[in-house]
């Protein structure tokens, strides 16, 4: 496509995003935007929004599907706080999203959706586009441009024969391609896209092909905008980069862990949202010695991915939060059994059904302390997307070199979200020794050798892993308690107190591999630490920023183990006055924090649905500054 002579202004970075009926493709469009941005080396992150229903009531306001995009020509860490752009493709698009809108941002609605009725059911007593030029209009903070999108997207296509209804259907590729156009993103990514998405549909391809190049032409042709813009390339590492989402990326991670383990991968899963795009991918890829189970329950998935490991698979179930409800006694049978198990919960907003499409981080304490008796388990959390690729990874080395279930947090905000990922190199992953027994490892009294599944390595505290049906390593285990080393059921009471603290200490043990904590702290004499986990690392990292532009002194601290803690993290916690702990949850690692280390972390709690908004927690972060002020830094002080 040519390029436009309309003057160009360049942007350091802008937040789009696209807002429709669930039925107008929103996602998609997001999601090519995202791409041509990724293509165009734009460093990115996105947040993609829509509703738990199937087909929510069309053109109202719980019906409406959203895709933000951040771009920009650095390193970034969120989706946006505010959009800069809004399309709005009917009235209840626009509602929904006007009050997030930044002052002064652009907003393109489709008029032809503004019909009497679609106003209606957004809730609007007059048309707003009608009254643009009068004081007082509520688009008035906003520089607006009505485009008749789905009338030009109708027009546009008629050659091709198709249906009415099918016409419309292409708005959102004219809506893209004046969006590219707008904000000069390469198009030859989304025209290979359409042409084999729809490859054997050539009227709908050529369809939405026309529409996209429409959407570019009238852009290119009208003087509708007086200006397009344009946002550099990132700086960024060398390496091979791809566009990721974290559910793609954990899927990757056990694909990879399987392979630097030498084990092959079992899922038994049952389909939830958000969690269902880790089976669905997955199940793509039995040539790297993956296999997946689709259960009938929850419970029969993690019940077949113990049995896996058991055959000396690394067993793997995904799910979301009702879910782990639903295997925690499974759970309990694992950690009894003490057999490798990755548990991954993809967390939404809670409780029971919840908000299935919605991200939360409200399980923490469910994955610390959701079982009966002590049954302690290694708990982790990914950080970013990309992330959830490495925190896979660290889950499977933690399960097979301990023989223990691990959980693993993510959350519906990383699981559909997206950013750049480098690609990494296979023979650069750590490499995961299963260490299977190979013979009898304890002798009897008589001189005779017998095989005992519950001694103990001296390094570890982990028990022998034994595949069934090896001679010579005959045994049994099952969720009675075990008799220390010998592993026959045992009633004896100092025995269960043994193991009971035995399966405590094993996992204790965990934290003599963990690296140290980074602390990022560049003044070396901050009052105030702020504490995160999981997603929240991306608020945190842009609020941050934020306060140190505006000169105020702030650490970061950023936990991916979260049972059990680093063994620095008790004292970098009591080296600072003040400790702040955002969370999408009522305080949840605050409480854990507090009862481990006895320091009166501050909760900043958000439970909305949505990622934590940088500007909020600034704001918080300052007062904690100023609040601190007149008190001699601990960390000063400890020099």
């Amino acid at each position: 496509m040519s390029t436009s002579e309309t003057p160009v202004k360049q942007l350091d970075r802008v937040v789009i995003r696209f807002a429709g009926d669930s039925g107008d493709g929103m996602q998609l469009t997001g999601d090519r935007f995202t791409q041509e941005s990724a293509v165009f080396g734009n460093d990115l992150v996105t947040l993609p929004n829509f509703p738990a229903e199937i087909r929510a009531p069309q053109g109202t306001l719980p019906g409406v599907s959203s895709f933000q995009v951040h771009v920009a020509d650095h390193n970034i860490l969120t989706p946006g706080d505010a959009p800069d752009v809004l399309v709005a493709m009917n009235p209840a698009a626009l509602r929904a999203n006007l009050a997030d809108l930044r002052p002064g941002a652009t907003i393109i609605v489709d008029t032809h959706e503004f019909t009497a009725r679609n106003l209606q059911k957004a809730g609007y007593a007059a048309d707003p586009l009608a009254t643009l030029e009068e004081p007082g209009n509520a688009l008035e903070a906003f520089q607006v441009h009505p485009v008749n999108l789905t009338g030009m997207t109708v027009e546009a296509v008629k050659e091709f024969g198709i249906s009415r209804k099918d016409a419309a259907r292409a708005k959102n590729m004219f809506a893209l391609g004046l969006l590219s156009w707008l904000y000069g993103r390469p198009t030859e990514p989304t025209v290979t896209f359409l042409e084999r998405r729809f490859a054997k549909a050539p009227a709908i391809r050529d369809a939405n092909l026309t529409a996209f190049r429409a959407g570019w032409n009238f852009g290119e042709t009208t003087e509708t905008f007086a200006i397009t813009y344009a946002v550099k390339p990132a700086p960024m590492q060398p390496g091979r980069y791809r566009n990721i989402t974290g559910n793609l990326a954990l899927a990757y991670g056990l694909v990879a862990a399987g392979v630097r383990s030498g084990l092959p991968v079992f899922l038994g899963s049952y389909p939830i949202t958000p969690a269902s795009d880790i089976l669905h991918e997955l199940s793509k890829h039995k040539a790297l010695g993956v296999t997946t189970f689709q259960a009938e329950d929850e419970i029969a998935g993690v019940g077949s991915a113990i049995g896996a490991s058991f055959a000396g698979a690394l067993g793997v179930t995904t799910t979301s939060g009702p879910g782990v409800a639903l295997k925690s006694e499974a759970i309990g049978l694992a950690v009894m059994t003490e057999l490798p198990l990755v548990v991954v919960d993809v967390q939404r907003g809670g409780p029971s059904t919840g908000l299935p499409t919605k991200t939360e981080q409200s399980d923490l304490l469910q994955a610390m302390f959701g079982r009966n008796g002590d049954a302690p388990v290694p708990v982790i959390a990914p950080q970013s997307p990309g992330d959830c690729f490495d925190a896979a990874i660290e889950a499977a080395r933690i399960a097979v070199t301990y023989r223990t279930p691990v959980m693993l947090l993510s959350d519906g905000y990383l699981a559909n979200g997206s950013a750049p990922w480098r690609i990494p190199a296979v023979d650069g992953l750590p490499a995961i020794e299963p260490g299977f027994a190979t013979g009898p490892n304890h002798t009897k009294a008589d001189g005779t050798e017998e095989f005992w599944p519950y001694l103990r390595d001296d390094e570890t505290l982990a028990r022998p892993w034994a595949i069934p049906g090896t001679a010579g390593l005959e045994h049994r285990i099952g969720g009675l308690e075990k008799g220390d080393g010998h592993g026959d059921i045992s009633y004896d009471p100092a025995n269960h107190d043994l193991m009971t603290r035995t399966r405590a200490a094993k996992i204790a043990r965990i934290a003599d591999s963990l690296p140290p904590l980074v602390v990022d702290d560049p003044s070396g004499c901050s009052n105030v630490l702020v504490v995160g986990w999981g997603s929240t690392y991306g608020p945190i990292g842009a609020a941050v920023r934020q306060v140190r532009a505006a000169g105020g002194k702030v650490a970061q601290v950023h936990l991916r183990h979260l049972n059990p803690f680093p063994k620095d993290l008790g004292e970098i916690l009591r080296s600072y006055d003040r400790v702040l702990v955002p969370e999408m949850n009522m305080g949840q690692l605050s409480l854990l924090l507090r009862g481990t280390y006895l320091v009166d972390a501050i909760g900043f709690n958000v439970v909305r649905g949505l990622p934590i908004k940088a500007a909020e927690l600034a704001d918080t972060i300052h007062e904690l500054i100023d609040a601190a002020s007149d008190t001699p830094s601990r960390r000063e002080a400890l020099r």
